[in-house]
């Protein structure tokens, strides 16, 4: 199963974004590990978590509208943002994948949420601490993430609004709010 994931997957997504999916995968998987979550469900939340990132903000916004998702304000501001709820629904229907947990954990991936799962908050820190990743503060998440989810978690919405701050970009309110 986990195997046409992959390959469906690679169809769509460029190389760096396939390979950065491979990534946040091995990393969900270790931190599953070592915080007692279902490997299973953080390999897969891990792979898919940017399956829809191959489709532009508005095709995006299309495909949303589409499927009867109704995206906010907020996110409608914040673009980068839409691939992660319509990440969501792509896994749920073209993917197969009825798990809540890896489903919440997709949509939650990029401005995070109030009381968050572990398995969200391992996608999330996953997807900033994968092996291609390089920032400053990246060392001290990793560290984190090997023995404190919550620290690393934090450490990780600071390190996403500081950048948001930093460009000038909006800051989705669902990030301050986590």
């Amino acid at each position: 199963e986990i195997e046409k994931m992959q390959e469906r997957l690679k169809k769509v997504l460029n190389e760096h974004r396939y390979n950065h999916s491979i990534g946040v995968m091995t990393e969900a998987v270790r931190m599953a590990e070592i915080f007692g979550q279902d490997t299973e469900k953080a390999r897969v939340a891990g792979l898919l978590h940017d399956c829809a990132k191959y489709l532009g903000a508005e095709e995006a916004k299309v495909l949303a509208a589409a499927y009867g998702i109704e995206l906010d304000k907020d996110t409608l501001n914040c673009p980068p943002v839409i691939h992660a709820p319509v990440g969501a629904i792509i896994a749920n229907r073209e993917y197969k994948v009825t798990d809540t947990d890896i489903l919440e954990a997709i949509k939650n991936h990029t401005v995070a949420n109030v009381n968050m799962s572990k398995l969200s908050k391992i996608i999330y820190v996953a997807d900033m601490t994968e092996p291609s990743r390089d920032f400053s503060g990246v060392d001290e998440i990793r560290e984190a993430s090997k023995s404190d989810l919550d620290k690393a978690y934090r450490l990780a919405i600071k390190s996403s609004l500081m950048h948001s701050i930093n460009k000038n970009g909006y800051i989705h309110p669902m990030s301050i709010l986590a």
